[in-house]
């Protein structure tokens, strides 16, 4: 069911409207989770690794389309805002369209590129031969990622963030399963799981597509409704194309840091990916609240109601620094237990990294959870171009920082795990900064661009 945000309570409605959100993610991240789980406990520490060193470039292959995805939503929810369901309808069709073409550009690229892209990563050579098997076979089913990702995107702008997590706990389930039997059952290895990834994400898009047909209006087109408005396109451009540089950015930054880890052999390798893995698991909440808060943005921002977003901002941060103790005190404590979810209790030497890993970065998850709130509201605002500097800025200090400390003998590759909050720490900077100048409320471009009819659109105030 889409929601209304520019009514009721700001905080009741970010926290109730995050929760499925946060679901989802946990779901969505327990594609990778099991993955690692099922690979490292049944075939072995090099077959982690081989799953671990594929992660940066399948995301940076799909971090075009993601980007572009996100200008599509700020602009969706923004009509939805001020009640533009015909604009509404157009920018839907408008941003399935392109999200197809781009898709199936990068599935291809993802296909022929997995071998050449592994070697650029200096990926050890024991495992590049189940990192490539298990890249080829994602990307060969990245059209199923996608489908899915566009409509609950959709209905995320629109207020519904229920509905795309049904499916997506439909299919992690799928997904568990069939990890185990592929993997433990008939013996595939790094295959196996790759083949349970593709055959869940399927069944999640076409149990989503199916739905919202059926049962969201809206959202339910003939031949003759779908059309490619190029006004729309341009503007989900301007707003996407910054963020699509950020992830972009962001998944260059994570090659880069997982060719230093690659340089420090398998151990630190299994390590990083079993450390990464329960740290992306970690940061779930702050994430989603970061998403939720983007969406009360849009519409309130196409509303006109730049006191909701102020009110949604300061409710998220009360909320951020809440979960972020927490969360924080629980990895902190619990990190030893967390590593071994992925890894036999014999490797003691991946496991005592990977502790070293999560107890330095969870001490600054609170910094995280501030940049990403900070930057969800003007990323909602259509003021994309901060949150894409904030990015760069964050990554060049992380590679930078990282590439610098492991040089020191005394440090070595614990260096890579300072440079992850010495990263967030200074792209902290730029988001509150930008906030606090005023300077986003004269960037809502699809309200300033397109709402304006028959009369000048109204200014905005604070």
């Amino acid at each position: 069911m889409v929601k209304d945000m520019t009514q009721g309570s700001a905080a009741k409605l970010i926290l109730i409207f995050s929760l499925p959100m946060l679901l989802g993610n946990v779901f969505q991240q327990m594609y990778n989770m099991v993955d690692a789980i099922v690979v490292g406990r049944f075939v072995g520490p090099n077959a982690l690794a081989a799953v671990g060193t594929s992660f940066p470039i399948i995301f940076l292959l799909i971090s075009l389309v993601l980007g572009l995805t996100m200008g599509s939503g700020v602009v969706i929810s923004q009509f939805f805002g001020a009640k533009k369901i015909d604009k509404v309808r157009r920018a839907v069709s408008t941003a399935l369209s392109f999200q197809l073409v781009f898709a199936l550009v990068m599935s291809l690229i993802g296909l022929f590129l997995s071998r050449p892209l592994l070697h650029l990563l200096r990926t050890p050579p024991e495992i590049i031969g189940d990192s490539v098997a298990y890249m080829q076979i994602f990307f060969g089913g990245l059209i199923f990622m996608f489908a899915y990702n566009a409509f609950a995107g959709i209905l995320r702008s629109l207020g519904d963030s229920k509905t795309p997590l049904y499916f997506l706990m439909i299919s992690s389930v799928i997904n568990i399963g069939l990890d185990i039997y592929f993997v433990v059952a008939l013996g595939w290895g790094v295959r196996g799981v790759a083949w349970a990834t593709l055959i869940a994400q399927g069944i999640s898009s076409v149990l989503c597509i199916v739905f919202v047909y059926k049962h969201v209006p809206l959202l339910r087109f003939t031949r003759a409704e779908w059309v490619f408005d190029i006004d729309i396109f341009k503007t989900m451009l301007k707003i996407g194309i910054p963020s699509s540089i950020q992830q972009t950015v962001a998944s260059v930054g994570m090659m880069a840091m997982q060719a230093l880890v690659n340089s420090f052999g398998s151990v630190t390798v299994a390590a990083y990916t079993a450390a990464s893995r329960m740290d992306s698991f970690a940061l779930m909440p702050i994430m989603s609240l970061g998403m939720a808060v983007s969406t009360f943005t849009g519409q309130n921002i196409g509303a006109n109601r730049l006191d909701r977003v102020r009110s949604g901002l300061w409710a998220s941060i009360g909320m951020v620094v809440f979960s972020c103790a927490v969360v924080s005190i629980f990895v902190f404590t619990m990190g030893s237990h967390m590593i071994q979810v992925f890894i036999n209790a014999e490797e003691t030497e991946v496991i005592a990294r990977g502790v070293q890993y999560m107890q330095t970065v969870s001490i600054f998850y609170v910094i995280f959870g501030i940049m990403n709130v900070f930057s969800g509201v003007l990323r909602g605002a259509g003021d994309a171009m901060i949150p894409m500097v904030t990015t760069i800025v964050a990554l060049i200090t992380r590679v930078s920082v990282g590439y610098w400390l492991v040089t020191i003998p005394s440090i070595s590759y614990r260096g890579i795990w300072w440079a992850i909050p010495a990263g967030w720490v200074v792209g902290t900077i730029i988001p509150t900064l930008r906030y606090f100048s005023g300077a986003w409320k004269a960037k809502a471009v699809v309200r300033q661009q397109m709402f304006a009819e028959a009369s000048p659109a109204p200014s905005v105030s604070d």
